[in-house]
C-alpha cells in the first residue's frame, strides 16, 4: 500500500498555528534572490510585529492564551535566524567569487 501525503488526506485540516509564507512573486532577470530576500525580511518583520502586539496583550491581560504570545515569538526568532543564515551564506558566496577573480 503506497503511503499518501498528508496534505491529500481527506478530512485533515490544520490547527492554524502554522501558517505559510507569503508567496514572493519571481521577478524576471537576476533580481530573483533580491526579491526573494526583501519578501523574507517583510514577513520577518511582519512575524516581530505579531509577536510584540501578543506579548503587550500578554502583559496587559488583553490575552486569553499566553501560548499564542510564545508560539508568536518563537516563530518570529526562527524566521530571523533562517534569513540571517540566507544572508550569511550568501556574503560568504559573494566573497568567495571575488576571491576566485582576484
Amino acid at each position: 500500500m503506497p503511503i499518501t501525503p498528508i496534505a491529500a488526506v481527506e478530512g485533515v485540516t490544520g490547527t492554524g498555528y502554522i501558517t505559510e509564507a507569503p508567496a514572493v512573486a519571481a521577478p524576471s532577470g537576476g533580481d530573483n534572490f533580491a526579491a526573494s530576500l526583501a519578501g523574507a525580511i517583510d514577513y520577518s518583520q511582519s512575524l516581530q510585529g505579531d509577536a510584540k502586539t501578543k506579548a503587550v496583550q500578554a502583559v496587559t491581560g488583553d490575552l486569553d492564551d499566553i501560548h499564542d504570545a510564545t508560539i508568536a515569538a518563537t516563530r518570529a526568532q526562527v524566521q530571523l535566524e533562517l534569513v540571517s543564515a540566507v544572508r550569511g551564506k550568501f556574503v560568504e558566496g559573494f566573497n568567495e567569487i571575488m576571491r576566485l577573480q582576484a
